[in-house]
């Protein structure tokens, strides 16, 4: 593979890897500054919003983008430098040795990122189910009606694709016969249920795009080029924020 579609590959990867918090890819927030690939080497640079963004966030995006781009068919050797954060340095060298979070922070941090994540992940799912219920609500399904909805019911969309993804990403099923309306566990929601989990899914909705829409904010009065890196959000995110 050629230097420039080895580039453009890495580039790809990084667009997978998402604000853990925001659930949202990192190329989209403009949060990846620089890329560089020769001789199978591959240099990725990183900039947030802030220099006190939670180094547990930071962290989980670094080795992340790390993982991406050692992915890389072609690409044997990655350095990812977060830049102008206050703990850049730990959390380089620590990504770069594999020392993961703890080994990262000695004694400051006393335990892995493993149940961090999961929290996220599963409020990113809360949220895309959210999301997908409106689209069957906006094509005549009742509230309390989604308890019988199946992934086979939702349209082709962003929605469902991201749907998709997010019961991937915890462990639920995702065949089409399978309910729309369940639980982290993967319990359906019986139909007198739905309409509170519903108002709660949007709450945790409303609130992850709010905090993406400052987040990009934030980032643009202190890069004010930034803007420029940032790819437009779905329109349904960007009115909800």
């Amino acid at each position: 593979m050629i230097a420039q579609d080895l580039s453009g590959a890495v580039v790809a990867a990084l667009g997978t890897v998402r604000d853990p918090e925001l659930d949202e890819s990192i190329v989209d927030l403009g949060f990846v500054t620089a890329t560089t690939v020769a001789d199978g080497r591959a240099e990725v640079r990183l900039r947030l919003p802030t220099y006190f963004c939670a180094p547990n966030f930071a962290y989980l995006m670094v080795a992340d983008a790390y993982d991406a781009a050692m992915g890389v068919e072609g690409v044997d050797h990655v350095a990812v430098v977060l830049e102008e954060h206050f703990a850049s340095d730990e959390i380089n060298a620590g990504v770069a040795a594999g020392a993961g979070f703890v080994g990262s922070f000695p004694g400051e941090a006393v335990a892995e990122l493993h149940d961090l994540r999961r929290n996220f992940q599963r409020k990113a799912h809360t949220a895309c189910l959210e999301r997908a219920c409106r689209r069957l609500i906006k094509d005549g399904w009742t509230i309390e009606g989604l308890s019988l909805a199946n992934l086979s019911d939702l349209p082709e969309s962003p929605e469902r694709d991201s749907l998709l993804r997010r019961r991937a990403d915890i462990g639920l099923p995702v065949a089409e016969d399978s309910p729309v309306f369940v639980d982290d566990g993967g319990e359906p929601v019986p139909a007198d249920q739905v309409p509170l989990r519903l108002k709660f899914a949007r709450t945790v909705r409303v609130s992850m795009d709010g905090n993406a829409h400052f987040c990009r904010g934030l980032l643009t009065t202190r890069y004010p080029h930034a803007a420029a890196d940032q790819r437009p959000r779905h329109p349904e995110q960007e009115a909800s924020a």
